[in-house]
This record gives C-alpha cells, sequence and structure tokens, in this order.
C-alpha cells in the first residue's frame, strides 16, 4: 500500500470557493457521514493531502437510492423541454467555470493542466449534446400487422440509474453518463472514485444551481465495497453504469444478475497501432505520441502495442523514440507532457512490464526509470523488438510505455492486433484505400481510428467489444441504454 507524505496541501484558490466541496450529495443536501467519518485525498505531484472528503456508509448510499427513487415519478413526468433546459443550464455553468473546475482536477489528479481543461470542454460536450437529444426520444408509429389495431413503440427511462466514475477522467466520465441519463428522464446514483471526487462534487454543485431537482443527483462518496454493494442488491436500481478495469466490471456483471440490471460496462483497452509502409511516416509518429502519452499513458484509448511494418520498422522507432526523448515530465501545473501516474502500484507495474519486456529480448530505447520529479513519476518510455509473449503485449500497461514489434505483412499485422481479450479501439496508419477498408472490417475493436488518434466525441457511441464491455456511452445510443421499449397494440373495434 502507499504511504502518502502527510503533509497538508492549501485549499485551491478558485474564483468559486463553494466548488470545493467535501460533503457528499443526497436528496439536494450536503451530507456528511453520520459518525463523522472521512477519507484523505491526495495531490500525486506532491502527495501533499488536498482535504478530507465524506466517507459514508451503507444506510446513507440506500438514503440515497431513497431520494432518487422518489424523485423518479417527477423527473421523468417533466416535459422533455424541461429536462433538456436545466441540462442547458448546467452545461453553460460547466463551460462558464471551466478554470475553477480544470484547477480543481490538476490538483487532485495530476493531469497536465491544458489536458485538464481539455476535458472541462469535452464532459460539457456531452451535457449539452444530451440537452439537445432530450427532446428527441418520440413515440414511434409502426404499421400494424393485425386488422383494427393501432401500434405505438414508446420509450420510457428505466428508473434510478447508478454511475460509477474512474479516476483518470474525474469529470467526462460523470457528464457523459449522468447527462444521458437525466435526458432519458432517470434519476442517478452516482460513486466517483476515492482518489477523485472534488470534480464530481463540484459538478453536483453547478447541477444544484442549474436547477436539478432535489434527489435528481446524488452523489456518494466513500469506499465502493460499502457504498455500491447496496446498490447491487436493490431492485429499485435498474441500471449501471461503470467505467473501470475489466476485473471489477466482472464483478458487477455477476453482482446485477440478482436483480437484472441493465449495465452499461466501458472496461479495459490494449489499443493496437498499425504502422503500414505505405504510409505518412511522420503524421504516424506524430499520432503516436499523442495516442501513447495522453493522459500521462493513463487512458485506455492508449496505444499499447505498436506493430510496424518491417520497411519502415527501424525509421519509425528511432523517430518515436526521438520524440519521446524530448517529452517534459512535471507537476500539472507547469502543464507539462507527462504528469504524475496516480499511485504506486502504477509505477510499480510501469518498472514491471520494462523489467519483464528487456529480460525477453526487447531493447530499452529510453526511459525505463523513475522520473526524479517525485515518487508517482515515471520516465516516458519506448521499447523495441518487443516479442509478443511479453506482460506488456498482453496486459494494460496503463502508463507512459510504448512497446514496439515488427510485423510482415497485413494479415500478420490483422491476427496480431486481434489477439487479445480486449476490444476498444485500434489505431491504423495507412494510405491504401483498400487496406483500410479491409482493416476496419477485420480488426475486432468497437472502434478504429485511422491516420488519425483522435476520434471521440458527444456525438459517436463509445465503447468496445469482447472484454473492453457492453453497450455505448455519447451519441444516441448512450441515452437508449437509460429507456425501456413499450409496445403498445390498441385494438379500436
Amino acid at each position: 500500500m502507499e504511504t502518502p507524505v502527510l503533509q497538508k496541501a492549501e485549499a485551491p484558490v478558485l474564483a468559486g470557493k463553494r466548488l470545493f466541496r467535501s460533503f457528499a450529495y443526497v436528496d439536494g443536501k450536503w451530507v456528511a457521514n453520520t459518525a463523522g467519518e472521512t477519507f484523505p485525498v491526495f495531490d500525486p505531484a506532491t502527495q501533499q493531502q488536498i482535504g478530507d472528503v465524506a466517507k459514508l456508509n451503507d444506510t446513507e448510499s440506500r438514503m440515497a437510492v431513497d431520494a432518487a427513487h422518489r424523485s423518479f415519478p417527477a423527473w421523468s413526468a417533466f416535459l422533455p423541454q424541461q429536462r433538456a433546459t436545466i441540462l442547458r443550464r448546467w452545461f453553460e455553468l460547466i463551460a462558464g467555470n471551466r478554470e475553477d473546475l480544470a484547477q480543481l482536477m490538476t490538483l487532485e489528479q495530476g493531469k497536465p493542466l491544458s489536458e485538464a481543461r481539455g476535458e472541462i470542454d469535452y464532459g460539457a460536450s456531452f451535457v449539452e449534446f444530451y440537452a439537445e437529444e432530450a427532446k428527441r426520444p418520440n413515440i414511434e408509429g409502426v404499421t400494424s400487422h393485425l386488422p383494427d389495431a393501432e401500434v405505438e413503440v414508446w420509450l420510457e427511462p428505466v428508473g434510478v440509474a447508478a454511475l460509477i466514475t474512474p479516476w483518470n477522467f474525474p469529470s467526462a466520465m460523470v457528464t457523459r453518463k449522468a447527462a444521458a441519463a437525466l435526458a432519458a428522464g432517470c434519476t442517478v446514483v452516482v460513486h466517483p472514485s476515492g482518489e477523485t471526487p472534488y470534480s464530481c462534487l463540484a459538478l453536483a454543485e453547478l447541477a444544484e444551481r442549474a436547477g436539478v431537482p432535489q434527489g435528481v443527483f446524488n452523489v456518494v462518496t466513500g469506499d465502493p465495497s460499502i457504498v455500491v454493494a447496496p446498490w447491487m442488491d436493490d431492485a429499485r436500481v435498474r441500471a449501471v453504469s461503470f467505467t473501470g478495469s475489466t476485473d471489477v466490471g466482472k464483478l458487477l456483471y455477476r453482482q446485477s444478475a440478482g436483480t437484472i440490471k441493465r449495465m452499461v460496462l466501458e472496461l479495459g483497452g490494449h489499443a493496437p497501432f498499425l504502422v503500414f509502409a505505405d504510409c505518412d511516416l511522420d503524421l504516424a509518429v506524430d499520432e503516436a505520441i499523442k495516442a501513447k502519452f495522453a493522459t500521462s499513458g493513463q487512458d485506455c484509448l492508449g496505444a499499447n502495442r505498436f506493430l510496424v511494418e518491417r520497411p519502415v520498422y527501424h525509421a519509425f522507432c528511432e523517430r518515436f523514440a526521438e520524440r519521446t526523448r524530448t517529452l517534459s515530465v512535471g507537476p500539472g501545473f507547469q502543464d507539462p507532457d507527462i504528469g504524475p501516474l496516480m499511485n504506486s502500484q502504477a509505477i510499480e507495474k510501469q518498472e514491471t512490464h520494462v523489467a519483464d519486456a528487456v529480460a525477453s529480448g526487447a531493447t530499452l530505447m529510453c526511459g525505463g526509470h523513475r522520473h526524479p520529479a517525485g515518487p508517482l513519476f515515471f520516465e516516458p518510455t519506448v521499447l523495441s523488438g518487443v516479442h509478443d509473449d511479453a506482460r506488456i503485449m498482453r496486459e494494460e500497461t496503463f502508463g507512459p510505455v510504448a512497446a514496439i514489434a515488427l510485423f510482415d505483412d497485413e494479415d500478420e499485422a490483422l491476427r496480431r492486433a486481434n489477439d487479445t481479450e480486449y476490444g476498444l479501439v485500434a489505431y491504423v496508419h495507412t494510405s491504401d484505400p483498400r487496406r483500410i477498408y479491409r482493416a476496419s472490417r477485420l480488426l475486432q475493436f468497437g472502434m478504429v481510428a485511422v491516420n488519425r488518434t483522435k476520434v471521440t466525441g458527444a456525438p459517436i457511441p463509445f465503447g468496445g467489444m469482447k472484454q473492453s464491455g457492453l453497450g455505448r456511452e455519447g451519441a444516441r445510443m448512450g441515452m437508449a441504454d437509460f429507456m425501456d421499449v413499450k409496445y403498445v397494440c390498441r385494438d379500436w373495434a
């Protein structure tokens, strides 16, 4: 277990001081644990304590479901335009408090400040998108197959939705889930990561200002095994949306069986980055840097395996390593290229993956060690000649370590890219339109990025195949997972 430095950091200096909240938010009230229990939150860059947050117990977690269940009939009965208006206000408040929210995120998550600002914009875009989509789920008329009958299909909110969000995107994963659920007419209980709760609590403050009614949006902070367990057993919780590891996703999937909950699972990734000899090599290197090192490598979309065709293999390795050596490392408020990792376990995983790859014959081209910036900083690292049996080629690294291997033909590249239990995203660089089509069809991933890295956004269905999850977030599909389909057949005879 990590032993943080028990120094108390000063509270962040925010223009909107009420955004720094240390209590949970239940039934329209800011609440503490009845016994006064709290848990500390630390700045990963300095390991200084930021503050203490309320550690709610299982009884208080059930109270949040009580509130959400009680408020559901009224919220679901709102006209869609009314829900849209409230969501629009929430979006405007998030956008208007962008700098404070970014500062808060960098403080608790360590993300470089420019990336934190980008996440606030990204997260706000989901609220704006679903403010519009809230007005669109309409009754669908269907041509009747029966004489003297009229047939309709209705979309109705499922009820209370539990949203469980991770530490690597502590703002956007809340808005991506909550905006879709609220637009559908659901009420929500949210459990943010205990490592980054402040971003979610700030969003709750802004939701309250936007006019989200009492009990509709609840944030329950504390130990996930205590907070979430009652939700999985509660039949009133009809949907669960989780972003996190595949192992935890499997656990929640099993726990949901007793009450047959709707499950949306955005789980691990192990993205291949395919570089064919006919690509624009300069572009491929530029995009490879983005795909590997965004969020300091702590991104489920991060490229983990670089597969490069033999004719350009050495050139790609040299250029990629050269660019990697120039990346800056430091605290997020200095706005470096690489910030701190989240905890000591993450650092240990980077060391383990590097040592294992080198032991199996890989070449360490740069990095490979802890960085002097602090205990939770790791050098951006490039390994070439990595064998397929190395751990880094099988496990999600979730850090700033890139593994490069070569291939000789297209069939081999696609076979090796698909040789994983994960299927979230794949990256392809080639100039051949026929190969683009073949690769896009044959890659077993929920998302395929061709000659680019940035693919996500509010209008697209984010999600994976195989053990990378179930369902989709974003787009109209993201709202559909919080709605039931009701078929009505009326006899007018």
